[in-house]
């Protein structure tokens, strides 16, 4: 089952578009999936958050593009590794919510991404308190750590997967 729990817009789309996020446990259409993202939380509360300082982007969720081949499993867990230095196994990340983005007018040049794309997102949970992590040597990101909530609704307030965090998202 699926579960709409916000609807929204986004200024780095060009143009008209429609990005909703959804509750689901069941992964959405593979050759659509453009990028994977995990959740990872610990017993405390905290959830491990990224830093990358270059244009602008600062703190986020680990994730990003799929490569050619993977699953967006391995994706999430490649990212979150490549992110926060914190290894998972694919199979400890569970599917529970994506973004779907739909273009409402054609795609402007150069545009890489289908006019419907979607954005998965894994969560998991630690038994412990979250480990010291640190972005290996060569990452884009150049901070990781393990932020409450409200520290993640303060330095993420724009973020369209915040909603996620209310009570709704990783468990």
């Amino acid at each position: 089952m699926t579960h709409v729990i916000a609807t929204t817009t986004v200024p780095w789309i060009p143009v008209a578009h429609r990005l909703d996020l959804i509750l689901s446990r069941t992964l959405p259409p593979t050759d659509q999936t453009t990028s994977a993202f995990a959740f990872v939380s610990d017993d405390t509360g905290r959830t491990l958050m990224t830093c990358v300082d270059r244009e602008g982007r600062g703190w986020d969720i680990p994730g990003g593009h799929l490569e050619p081949g993977e699953t967006a499993a391995e994706a999430a867990a490649r990212e979150l590794y490549e992110e926060t230095g914190l290894h998972l196994p694919p199979s400890a990340l569970s599917a529970f919510a994506w973004e779907r983005i739909e273009l409402l007018e054609p795609p402007p040049a150069g545009y890489r991404y289908p006019s419907l794309a979607y954005l998965t997102m894994f969560q998991a949970r630690l038994p412990h308190p979250g480990p010291p992590t640190h972005p290996p040597t060569g990452s884009e990101s150049t901070l990781a750590e393990w932020l409450p909530p409200a520290e993640i609704r303060r330095l993420c307030p724009d973020r369209t997967w915040l909603a996620l965090l209310d009570g709704t998202g990783p468990v």
